[in-house]
């Protein structure tokens, strides 16, 4: 996968997975990665699917309607990416902490969905359920940030808030914060997911 990587300055800090929005690339999230832990690993990755050009992480057949056979390989396949990626670069592959957005929150979310050890906690900017009526991991302890935005035309306050209860049926432990907006990413809830990030 598409992808760039830097070495933090800690090595004892997780590694950072930034994961884009439709349309988006490896570099997209940098600046948030930089705000919430500017010593850890950072590791960028570009989505493999193309839809009219723009990059996500896998197919859809219309908007909020999700190709769940493509998001099941594109899920195993990014998981196989981390696991080399780790071996690489020479970071610990248990610790993960994955930032996505929109596309990219999905797909981290489709991780927690799948893998019990894929990642180590997320902080997912307007996720929407990846996945219904399956069996979800045993996620105890994995630390999970959704921000959501209460007029958010792609992703309902139900969308969250089921979300939200799915993951803590798995034993997530989930902090849902709401911003009173739409879709988009505010300074607000990066800071918001900061300071969560912190408190871990």
């Amino acid at each position: 996968m598409k992808h760039l990587f830097q070495k933090g300055s800690d090595p004892s800090k997780p590694t950072l997975l930034l994961l884009h929005g439709t349309g988006g690339t490896e570099q997209d999230l940098l600046p948030l990665a930089q705000i919430i832990d500017p010593d850890a690993n950072v590791l960028g990755v570009r989505g493999n699917v193309l839809e009219n050009g723009m990059p996500r992480f896998f197919r859809r057949l219309a908007e909020g309607v999700f190709d769940e056979e493509d998001l099941v390989f594109r899920t195993k396949e990014l998981n196989e990416f981390l696991d080399e990626a780790a071996e690489k670069y020479d970071f610990d592959r248990k610790q993960i902490i994955a930032i996505g957005y929109s596309n990219g929150a999905n797909i981290a979310a489709s991780l927690l969905f799948h893998f019990q050890d894929a990642l180590k906690g997320a902080i997912l900017h307007h996720p929407m359920v990846p996945r219904r009526g399956i069996e979800l991991p045993d996620l105890s302890g994995i630390p999970v940030f959704i921000g959501a935005g209460t007029n958010d035309p792609i992703c309902s306050r139900e969308e969250s808030l089921e979300l939200q209860s799915l993951l803590e049926q798995a034993n997530a432990m989930v902090h849902l914060h709401w911003e009173n907006r739409g879709h988009q990413l505010t300074a607000t809830e990066v800071d918001a997911a900061r300071q969560w990030y912190l408190s871990l």
